[in-house]
């Protein structure tokens, strides 16, 4: 687990750490020489149990909050540092609103500088006290023991590492079987490994040579050739531990704070998170419906357009739902806490304003009556993330993997998720390679779609056989997955809904249904080319003749080419069936006599132009009755 501290600038938070571990977290230069903390240190801890856990350092000035916030997203148990000599102040304040917002359950008080209560007095003491009940109440340090100590005489410490022992006991493990989070809060090079990224990994198991991403703008993959926790060799690093990953295939200039690392393909980046978001109560004014704050997420920091779901503002204290729409992307865990801060300080506190927790990851921009939409997660148990998620994919669908990175979901129960989804028709399995799901609620939705985009294009094209399949899908939508727009057409095949011919579809019974109208006018067509025999008009010859709309011919030519009555021998030429037949019977007869047949020859026996004659021979060299050699034609074998 991670202890962090917390706490004004100047009330010992590093001094109380190494007295505690004998680690001087200031690692810096800057922090030797001015006496204070300017960025996150890191020690560990042996508690009286025998548990080891990962210690992180805060600065407590106001200007370096920031690093504050990333050490603190990372914490389990928390130790509000308060100098007996000055008590609760501003930092105090703030620090223990940030790590409310960010979840952390438990803590303990230690009362540094307690070398001091003598000269003080018992009254000093009591108004601390005092203050620090005031402070605590209705928060997760109410009733929390005050370990009064001093990092300079050693006196205390004991009891505040049985404090920190009993505290941790009752805390809950980190998801070790969910998605790998490592937010980076360092990166360097060692001499010989290369490239080292460190952070507490919030999520998951990471294990030597996986496949690794660093999220937002470095998907990888990059091998990861080494694990240190807590400056030790390890196979693999689990959920909860300070964990230093060598990796490589990237070089330390194109990593920045705020990025994650991640298992390679596990989750996406994004620009919109749905969040359940709580104002403080000691804010001033109500969150309107549209706000810029910074957000603080992991180490990343980025500026964010918070915007209330159906709400026109939240009052302090209050909690609602919203959209946070960031201005440069990152990435982010279900149920990760955050915190967002304003541009000026709030009296006596800090810039703190807000926080709380991720619902969803790369939703699509939130409208009006979007609270129905993404309320549901706020109670939604296993079976009703995944059918939300689905839904909410709608004709694309979801990976498997893709579910898991989206509901952090142990990937036992996401697996019997789906089952138990599948057996009641809830979740469909569309892709047996892919593991891609879709919605039940979504399949039923486009079969729908389907039944009336057939339903409208036979009346309005009633003497065409049906729609194209291709054509069908692109209707449906262009980006709809071939795989699924096939399933979607086998269930309405299969349900009699449907029929298939071929490449074509069609409602049950429908398809080519010609008016007394229409068949008056095909029996002119029939007749004119009949007529016309070897020798027919144009298509526009035919249209003007006949004084047929184009599209109206078109469809008339169509119908009676698929019976039978006309083949169709080029785009302008159509011959009446029999007389075609008639030529085809006489051009065998006369190749098998002769062998071979000139273009002069072929001209003698069809009796017209060039102007037929062309198109003529080469509808019989695609039909495979003849075969061109040279300037001539022979009978193809069989």
């Amino acid at each position: 687990m991670i202890i962090g501290t917390a706490g004004h600038i100047d009330h010992g938070k590093t001094s109380l750490v190494k007295a505690l571990t004998g680690i001087d977290t200031d690692r810096l230069k800057e922090e030797k020489r001015r006496g204070i903390t300017l960025e996150l240190g890191f020690a560990h801890l042996t508690l009286d149990d025998g548990t080891l856990a990962g210690v992180v350092d805060v600065p407590g000035h106001e200007r370096f909050v920031k690093a504050m916030a990333a050490g603190a997203g990372g914490v389990d148990l928390a130790v509000l540092v308060v100098a007996a000599d000055e008590g609760v102040m501003p930092q105090t304040r703030e620090h223990l609103d940030i790590c409310r917002l960010l979840g952390v359950k438990a803590g303990v008080i230690a009362l540094t500088k307690s070398d001091l209560l003598a000269e003080l007095g018992e009254e000093w003491l009591a108004l601390v006290k005092a203050d620090l009940v005031a402070l605590t109440a209705d928060t997760f340090l109410e009733g929390a023991p005050v370990v009064p100590c001093s990092s300079k005489t050693g006196a205390g410490l004991p009891e505040l590492r049985a404090a920190l022992t009993r505290a941790a006991q009752g805390l809950p493990q980190r998801p070790s079987d969910g998605p790998v989070f490592l937010p980076v809060d360092r990166v360097f090079t060692i001499k010989g490994f290369g490239t080292v990224v460190t952070g507490t990994l919030l999520s998951g198991t990471l294990s030597v040579e996986e496949s690794a991403a660093l999220l937002p703008g470095r998907p990888g993959p990059f091998r990861v050739r080494g694990i240190q926790v807590h400056g030790q060799a390890a196979p693999k690093a689990h959920a909860g531990m300070r964990t230093a990953v060598n990796l490589v295939g990237v070089e330390p200039d194109e990593i920045d704070r705020g990025m994650v690392l991640v298992r390679s393909g596990e989750l996406p980046e994004t620009r919109m998170l749905d969040v359940e978001l709580s104002l403080l109560p000691a804010v001033e004014e109500p969150l309107p419906r549209r706000r810029k704050l910074l957000l603080h997420l992991g180490t990343a920091q980025v500026e964010a357009t918070v915007a209330l779901l159906d709400l026109e503002k939240l009052e302090p204290g209050e909690t609602g739902l919203a959209q946070l729409r960031l201005a440069a992307p990152l990435a982010a865990l279900v149920g990760q806490r955050f915190i967002l801060r304003g541009s000026r300080a709030l009296p006596g506190r800090g810039a703190t304003v807000a926080g709380g927790r991720v619902l969803a990851i790369a939703p699509p921009r939130r409208r009006k009556g979007a609270s129905e939409v993404v309320a549901p997660l706020l109670e939604a148990d296993a079976s009703g993330h995944v059918t939300w998620l689905l839904r909410q994919a709608g004709y694309r669908g979801l990976t498997q993997a893709e579910l898991f990175g989206r509901s952090a979901l142990p990937p036992k129960v996401l697996t019997r998720t789906l089952e138990l989804l599948g057996s009641r028709g809830a979740a469909l399995l569309v892709d047996r390679d892919k593991r891609l799901y879709l919605s039940g609620e979504v399949f039923e939705g486009l079969q729908k779609r389907a039944l009336a985009l057939l339903a409208a294009f036979h009346e309005r094209e009633p003497m065409r056989e049906g729609l194209s399949r291709e054509e069908l899908r692109q209707r449906l939508s262009a980006e709809l997955d071939p795989r699924i727009f096939q399933r979607v057409a086998q269930a309405l095949v299969d349900t009699g809904k449907a029929e298939l011919d071929k490449e074509v579809m069609r409602l049950k019974g429908r398809g080519r249904t010609l008016t007394v109208s229409d068949e008056g006018a095909r029996a002119r067509v029939a007749a004119e080319l009949a007529a016309a025999a070897l020798a027919p008009p144009t298509f526009n010859e035919l249209a003007q003749k006949l004084q047929f709309p184009v599209p109206r011919l078109q469809e008339l030519l169509k119908v009676m080419v698929s019976e039978g009555a006309i083949v169709r021998v080029s785009d302008e030429l159509h011959f009446e069936a029999g007389a075609l037949t008639a030529l085809r019977e006489r051009l065998v007869a006369y190749l098998r006599e002769k062998k071979e047949i000139s273009t002069q020859a072929f001209k003698e026996m069809v009796g017209q132009s060039r102007k037929f004659v062309i198109p003529l021979s080469e509808y019989f060299d695609r039909e495979k009755v003849t075969l061109r050699v040279g300037e001539k034609r022979t009978l193809r074998r069989g």
